[in-house]
């Protein structure tokens, strides 16, 4: 895997199909289990589906990022499903990801939650 896609980012959570592993970074604890089960019941039924590595991760904004990858040489790795696939957990999963946004402005950026209550108010209006 490439780690320079993932420079500037933190990783909340990942499976790798090669490995057999979950990781679920420590520094996110506090988020609900209900959540984490979600993410680790997400995580590892990609990659047993599509193989390869699976990652979620947040930009500096705190928007969570799904990032895919596989070995150079694993053959069975397809990038098309993968995408698909991707596009699938974001559509059927948006209000988590919604949610893990709003957890890491507030707890991760420290920003102000009734400002975070007054946009996402405001953008309902539109």
């Amino acid at each position: 895997m490439d780690n320079k896609k993932i420079v500037d980012k933190i990783v909340l959570c990942g499976s790798n199909a090669y490995e057999k592993k979950y990781y679920f970074n420590k520094d996110f604890d506090k988020i609900p289990e209900q959540v984490k089960e979600d993410l680790h019941i997400m995580c590892v039924l990609f990659t047993e589906e599509v193989g390869g590595i699976f990652l979620i991760a947040f930009d500096e904004d705190g928007i969570p990022i799904i990032q895919t990858d596989s070995d150079e040489n694993d053959f069975y790795y397809d990038e098309v499903s993968a995408g698909l696939l991707v596009k699938e957990v974001q559509k059927n999963k948006r209000e988590l990801f919604e949610a893990l946004t709003l957890y890491y402005r507030v707890f991760i950026l420290k920003e102000d939650p009734a400002k975070i209550l007054a946009e996402v108010e405001g953008t309902r209006d539109e």
